[in-house]
């Protein structure tokens, strides 16, 4: 069932749509379109055990009876996609670029734990690619919020705003404290489709990805952001945001370097990246800040 706006709806968990990009091309500075408010709920969410499996096991989260940071996203995804469909929502769902997400995990949620989860679009503003806008999402148990996000998409047209070559709040990694390299297959945007429902075309094949530009099919974003926490899972703390920019998209099959070290800012913080294996080419960037519990 589609949610309607407004209204309270249950529904099948699905997944996300993504298409990493930056830009800084500056033009001439115009006044956002406007974005109706409007806000969807899904009450009382049971993850899938099945599904939950497979998604750990793709994005190489350990099986240990909790919720991975990154998985309410695939949650939520389908109302912000249903917000994002209305007639007369002012951008094209076709085409939009994820620019960065934000999640802040609150607390550990337990694999059977019953999640409410609540998405709503917010005020655009302007970009020097076009205009950039938010989508937040909730998820609460027993009224609690245990779990936030939020994603920044980019609708390209006549750029404006002040030029920014990179996110605020995501350093640079300048002493990798650990690193790994990943081999991904390019049959990577189908296994991460099955077990988070994102289907887009332009993670599933090389034909379909050349119909929007890319000349293979590339990896989801927030299969490589869920990749990075995997890497971290042994040293994250018990609540954190985790911030992340992404920066170029990763053509499958690719050989990829994953890096990280600690944050200055806070023992239990990290900045890390993901770069070509040449190290030429940034694909993601992003950093963990602990939480008050």
């Amino acid at each position: 069932m589609v949610p309607k706006r407004r209204r309270r709806a249950h529904g099948a968990e699905t997944g996300a749509a993504e298409a990493p990009g930056t830009g800084a091309e500056v033009g001439a500075v115009a006044r956002p379109p406007y974005v109706p408010r409007r806000r969807l709920v899904l009450p009382d969410v049971r993850p899938d055990p099945a599904r939950l499996h497979r998604y750990a096991a793709v994005c190489g989260f350990p099986d240990d009876g909790r919720l991975p940071a990154t998985y309410p996203h695939v949650v939520a995804f389908p109302l912000a996609m249903s917000l994002m469909a209305e007639r007369d929502f002012p951008f094209p769902l076709l085409g939009l670029v994820h620019l960065a997400n934000r999640v802040e995990h609150l607390r550990p949620v337990g694999a059977g734990e019953r999640l409410t989860y609540a998405v709503a679009t917010g005020r655009p503003r302007p970009h020097p690619k076009g205009t950039a806008f938010p989508v937040t999402a909730h998820a609460r148990l027993r009224g609690e919020t245990v779990w936030r996000s939020t994603s920044t998409y980019l609708s390209r047209g006549p750029g404006g705003g002040e030029a920014a070559d990179r996110e605020p709040g995501v350093p640079d990694v300048t002493a990798a404290e650990r690193e790994e390299s990943w081999r991904l297959p390019g049959s990577l945007g189908r296994s991460y489709a099955a077990a988070s429902g994102d289907r887009n075309p332009i993670h599933l094949h090389p034909l379909a990805a050349r119909v929007f530009g890319f000349r293979r099919a590339i990896a989801h974003g927030m299969w490589t952001k869920a990749r990075c926490l995997a890497a971290l899972a042994d040293g994250l703390p018990g609540a954190y945001a985790v911030d992340v920019a992404f920066r170029a998209p990763v053509l499958l099959p690719a050989a990829v370097r994953f890096r990280a070290q600690r944050a200055e800012a806070a023992a239990d913080g990290w900045v890390f990246d993901v770069r070509g294996a040449d190290g030429a080419r940034t694909h993601l960037r992003g950093a963990v800040s602990p939480l008050a519990g």
